[in-house]
């Protein structure tokens, strides 16, 4: 058999096949996946060495080196002490059962929530703007509302963390569910196929890589959402890491401040790169966007 005639041979078989006679593909690694990083690293660390001695001063008139600390200082302030490591430490926790037990929460209704949409048409036209209008109201404008029916216990958190993530798993979901070829659908219509088994085994499927993408970004908007509850509602005993930064900007102590704010961005980061992993494990190879180039 020549050449030619294989590949043409191989155009006709099935992706899964196709995959196991040429091989899975490697992606090479490219030295810019480790340079930008670092380089936007050193980057970062200059500029607030320059806004801690002269920029916060020059442009704003105000004291850097009060109100930005230096890396160190925070790094001493908020790992060296004991005191303030440790109620960081019992903080993460209790922000963690906020963020990702209201993640959990979103996740569930979200998913219930785009299916129900995906199989009833007037349901989506109907519920659809007041979403919109749900991802642009401000938290701090119902605060009392929350307050008075959940009063200041974890309860609030949650529903902090679930009213601010909700929005994108629903419409990511929604979108990958609807975005399915059509002539896939056509051959499930030729088997008679019931609206279940092509949920589940073909629009489902389909949209898993935007169900992960609508994951990723609620995961930061839930511990978003739970460090903006804490510090609104800091009733009970569960001091997460939002209320031991509100503490700190009371007493006016802003290197342990920055070192919260440091916590929770490494908090999202952590999340976020996390449901990639999964992403990855769960989606594969097969998708599109993990074969273009960088």
């Amino acid at each position: 058999m020549s050449a030619s005639a294989g590949m043409q041979g191989l155009a006709f078989t099935p992706p899964a096949l196709a995959l196991e006679l040429v091989g899975p593909s490697k992606r090479p690694f490219k030295l810019s996946r480790l340079v930008g990083p670092v380089v936007v690293f050193v980057l970062f660390i200059a500029t607030w060495y320059f806004m801690h001695y002269w920029g916060l001063r020059w442009i704003f008139d105000k004291n850097g080196e009060r109100l930005i600390p230096l890396p160190t200082d925070v790094w001493d302030a908020t790992v060296m002490s004991k005191i303030t490591r440790d109620d960081y430490i019992d903080g993460i926790g209790w922000t963690a059962v906020a963020a990702y037990g209201g993640l959990l929460i979103t996740i569930v209704l979200g998913l219930l929530l785009a299916v129900i949409m995906l199989q009833a048409r007037w349901v989506e036209g109907a519920i659809y703007p007041y979403l919109v209008a749900l991802q642009a109201i401000p938290v701090l404008a119902i605060v009392p509302i929350i307050y008075v029916v959940f009063g200041g216990s974890m309860s609030a958190r949650l529903f902090v963390c679930v009213m601010i993530s909700f929005f994108p798993i629903v419409t990511n979901a929604l979108f990958g569910m609807k975005s399915v070829d059509r002539s896939q659908h056509d051959l499930f219509t030729l088997r008679s196929s019931s609206r279940w088994t092509r949920l589940v085994k073909l629009q489902l499927p389909s949209a898993l890589p935007n169900i992960f993408t609508g994951f990723r970004i609620s995961a930061g908007l839930s511990i978003i959402g739970a460090v903006v509850g804490e510090q609104f509602f800091r009733g009970g005993s569960k001091p997460g890491v939002g209320i031991v930064i509100e503490k700190w900007r009371t007493k006016g102590t802003y290197a342990p401040l920055w070192g919260g704010i440091i916590i929770a961005c490494l908090m999202g980061i952590i999340t976020f790169l996390v449901f990639g992993v999964i992403q990855k494990l769960v989606v594969g190879k097969w998708h599109d966007g993990e074969t273009q180039k960088d």
